[in-house]
């Protein structure tokens, strides 16, 4: 994005037309002059680029700054030398991409919990209360906590690395903990600074925040898109997310990206850390990042609820799409002592609008079958334009659902986008039904085997149960190549359509037989496909065992709770030993409740998933853990508060209470949210609640932070 009157990657004027710049040297090292001239003009360009997209108050006129960008690119050419990374020259150049890298996250991006209505917003509050050890007393009104209210832009997360004040990386979100590096494609977006205006900078930090296309300008790259016969974007969210995944930096230019920062991440010991989420705003704002203006700090939770009344019709006014309200927790301290869940954080949640609705005609009924035999139910309707895209199809989750709602064929339906994204049917309007119209229920049999379907007596969901189903394969070889499993490249869904349907693919250590010749003759792969894709079966033996018994799927398994077992028994052989003969081992695992035991008892009881695990070790599978995982573990040393539970409650000085949780856990001890007669010590600190009055009542040893950290010390 540039200035009007200059576009991205114009043309210098020709060669060795220095325009009689006095500044301008021979080609060759650069004078003093020279890079004092080359330092103010950057200075001066960024200044005016600042106030022009970011403060919307222009301080330059628009020829001035085209001359004085001229002036600077003429020096940067004439001594390459001259070129920083905070020159405004930089924003666009150079060549298309041929692809983009993955990169880690320093600090991972996680996703928000949703409420649909004030009452949940509420329920939200009252759990953070809870946890930070500050729920009111029967009769009391709800402790006022200081909230920071934002409008949720609908657009794109990204996240920028700055060092030493230089933007040197950006990215996309990806899953949280990976994204795509796309820095040259953010270097275009004019509302990003490419040098924090801040002096002296931190050695680093981390912004996140939000990438997006205004209203106006995705209409008018609609417009062109139509004039040369293009295909037209759906919605600006899916042009944005569409542009920054371009190659080529000088089309993301061309279409006008915007950003608002709204978080960051700085060293711990940087004396300027903000110490609130309205400080970090202003912080960012003063780094020269556009905050959205719309934000508000909120005294208590009657004030966010008023917030939220007030943009629900104010919000259509605005220039860009918004979808919610994201709700903070101010202090950040506090936010630490709130810490996270599996996947998102405890101390913040969107509040959404309600979603846009539309009617249209019910054609058909449709079931698709999971990896884990699920039939899910799925209504067919008229296409209709529904937030943005259109839609023609809903789930519907399950036969209660089809009951409740009293589905017939041809019914007028009323259709949503739960939280703006999955479409769902709310209602049927029954008095446009037409006559004789026949009911719809889920089938007896299988679409895809022909099975006979079984509903267990208090379950909502309706399976097939045959192991050999084709829907079950499809969707159990997806979940094994998928990047949280075994991430094997190169095997898509199309893919395992086709060795499924043709008998190649029975099971998924079948993947592991095939050869390259076999891959090659298929539809749309070629030697060097079939190759590469053997290469990537061979090398996802070597995944980490975690990953391993992620990827098997058993039911209630996720990422977070593998992990937690794989620690815990390092072998499929230990899995199951423990789960056969006592139950009880597995229970004692953190994370992991009767539900998830009694799944894993019921999968390694089944006889062909014990046939699946002999097959994954007939073809190189260890199911244990590597000896790199065991050294690891091993060079964590004894843990010597094994078998203490420790409970910790208020705010200590220095320690925040995830940091003091890590301690402990790393030093074997378990952190419970709730006091007991089985509790080893309660720690506690400044505003201790109920715990610390339960504890006392009970005779549990109390501690402060000196006395935990002396516990610490001793073990």
């Amino acid at each position: 994005m540039s200035r009007p009157g200059l576009e991205p990657g114009d043309p210098s004027p020709e060669a060795g037309n220095s325009g009689g710049d006095p500044a301008s040297d021979p080609a060759g090292d650069p004078s003093g002059e020279t890079e004092r001239r080359a330092a103010e003009l950057r200075q001066l360009l960024n200044s005016a680029a600042h106030a022009y997209y970011v403060l919307d108050t222009p301080v330059m006129e628009d020829p001035v700054y085209d001359q004085l960008y001229r002036e600077l690119l003429r020096l940067e050419q004439a001594h390459p030398a001259l070129v920083s990374l905070d020159s405004p020259t930089q924003r666009v150049g150079g060549a298309p991409a041929a692809g983009f890298q993955s990169v880690e996250h320093r600090i991972g991006l996680l996703s928000l919990d949703n409420a649909f209505s004030i009452e949940e917003l509420e329920a939200w509050y009252g759990r953070l209360l809870k946890v930070l050890d500050r729920e009111p007393e029967p009769g009391d009104g709800l402790p006022a906590l200081p909230l920071v209210a934002e409008l949720k832009i609908d657009g794109n997360a990204l996240a920028l690395s700055y060092e030493h004040g230089l933007l040197v990386r950006a990215a996309t979100r990806g899953d949280g903990e990976r994204g795509e590096e796309i820095t040259a494609n953010v270097r275009t977006i004019a509302s990003v600074p490419l040098r924090l205006q801040l002096e002296p900078p931190p050695a680093w930090v981390e912004v996140r925040g939000e990438a997006l296309i205004p209203d106006g300008t995705f209409a008018a790259i609609n417009n062109e898109r139509e004039a040369r016969g293009e295909p037209l974007f759906a919605n600006p969210r899916n042009a944005c997310a569409g542009t920054l995944r371009q190659l080529d930096p000088r089309v993301v230019a061309a279409r006008r990206l915007d950003f608002f920062a709204y978080t960051l991440h700085l060293p711990d010991d940087w004396e300027g850390r903000p110490r609130s989420q309205w400080e970090s705003l202003q912080w960012l704002a003063a780094a020269g990042f556009r905050v959205n203006p719309n934000a508000e700090l909120c005294p208590d939770l009657a004030a966010v609820e008023a917030f939220f009344a007030r943009w629900e019709s104010g919000r259509r006014t605005l220039p860009y799409a918004t979808d919610g309200v994201v709700v903070k927790l101010d202090d950040l301290r506090l936010q630490a002592d709130a810490g996270f869940t599996q996947k998102a954080p405890r101390w913040a949640i969107a509040l959404k609008y309600p979603a846009e609705e539309a009617p249209s005609r019910l054609l058909r009924l449709s079931c698709q079958v999971g990896r884990t035999g699920v039939v899910t139910p799925v209504a067919e309707f008229e296409p209709v334009p529904l937030a943005g895209t259109t839609v023609s199809r809903a789930t519907l989750h399950n036969a209660d659902r089809l009951v409740e709602l009293d589905l017939h064929l041809g019914d007028t339906i009323v259709v949503r986008k739960a939280g703006e994204i999955i479409p769902e049917v709310v209602r049927v309007l029954s008095a446009l039904r037409p006559p004789g119209a026949s009911p719809l229920q889920l089938p007896l049999t299988c679409p895809e085997c022909g099975s006979a379907l079984v509903r267990e007596e208090g379950e909502a969901a309706t399976r097939c149960v045959n192991s050999s189903c084709p829907a079950i394969l499809r969707g159990s070889l997806r979940h094994w190549v998928s990047k949280g499993a075994l991430d094997v490249d190169g095997l898509g869904s199309k893919l395992i359509e086709q060795l499924v349907d043709r008998g190649l693919v029975r099971s998924i250590a079948d993947l592991y037989r095939l050869d390259a010749a076999l891959l090659a003759s298929l539809e749309r792969m070629g030697s060097t496909s079939a190759a590469n894709l053997t290469a990537a079966l061979e090398a996802s033996k070597a995944q980490p065992w975690h990953r391993q018994l992620y990827g098997l799927g058993i039911h209630h398994v996720g990422e977070v709770n593998a992990k937690a077992l794989a620690r815990a028994f390092t072998s499929m052989a230990a899995l199951a030993s423990a789960a056969a003969e006592s139950p009880d081992s597995l229970t004692a695992v953190e994370g992991i409740g009767p539900t998830i035991a009694e799944s894993l008892q019921q999968w390694l009881a089944t006889d062909a998933n014990q046939q699946l695990l002999e097959s994954l070790e007939a073809v190189g599978f260890s199911l244990a853990a590597g000896p790199s995982e065991l050294n690891r573990d091993a060079a964590a040393g004894p843990a010597p508060l094994a078998g203490l539970t420790l409970v910790l409650t208020g705010t200590l000085p220095n320690l925040s209470r995830s940091q003091a949780a890590a301690r402990i856990e790393a030093a074997g001890g378990k952190v419970s949210g709730s006091v007991s007669s089985k509790t080893s010590y309660v720690v506690a600190g400044a505003e201790a609640g109920s715990k610390l009055s339960k504890a006392e009542s009970l005779g549990v040893p109390v501690l402060d932070e000196a006395g935990l950290l002396a516990l610490l010390a001793e073990a």
